[in-house]
């Protein structure tokens, strides 16, 4: 298992797809007052290095101990949104509109997904100013898995999903 630090000093892939213009303390502080949560500081700390955009292939798999719709044993993290309004990309701010679309919980703040399947910050235990855990929402199953305690966990067990892939 790898370090925070250092999975944030390598998290990003080539290019800027996907990325928002650089977060600021203002852009926080308003996409916390939207979303009405607190979001975690391990997120922003990862988010200051690029704000969304393209996962690197070190980091895009969670392991799983459970098969789910994706794989036998992982879920994908190829992007992750920022936040911003930039370009018509799909960001954290999305959130509200994206949970009424797909018919997710609430409170969560999406991070990273296609419609069929999310990995989500979720608020429903600790509430909105607490430290959320993360959670895979399954939409065309109607499932979900809690994946970490919370987002640092998270990205701590991030791997490379070709180091999961059989054969």
């Amino acid at each position: 298992m790898a370090g925070f630090d250092e999975v944030k000093a390598t998290f990003w892939g080539e290019g800027r797809y996907g990325a928002q213009p650089p977060l600021t303390a203002a852009v926080v502080r308003d996409a916390e007052r939207r979303l009405g949560v607190r979001l975690p500081v391990s997120l922003l700390e990862i988010l200051r290095v690029q704000n969304g955009g393209v996962v690197a292939e070190l980091w895009n798999a969670f392991p799983t101990g459970v098969p789910t719709s994706w794989s036998e044993n992982h879920v994908p993290l190829d992007d992750m949104m920022g936040i911003g309004r930039h370009d018509g990309r799909l960001s954290l701010l999305d959130t509200a509109y994206l949970v009424e679309e797909w018919g997710l919980p609430s409170p969560v703040v999406l991070l990273s997904g296609d419609g069929h399947c999310w990995i989500a910050l979720d608020y429903r235990v600790c509430g909105n100013r607490g430290e959320p855990c993360v959670t895979w929402f399954d939409v065309d199953d109607g499932t979900e898995l809690p994946l970490a305690a919370d987002f640092r966990t998270f990205v701590e067990r991030l791997t490379a999903s070709e180091s999961l892939d059989p054969g």
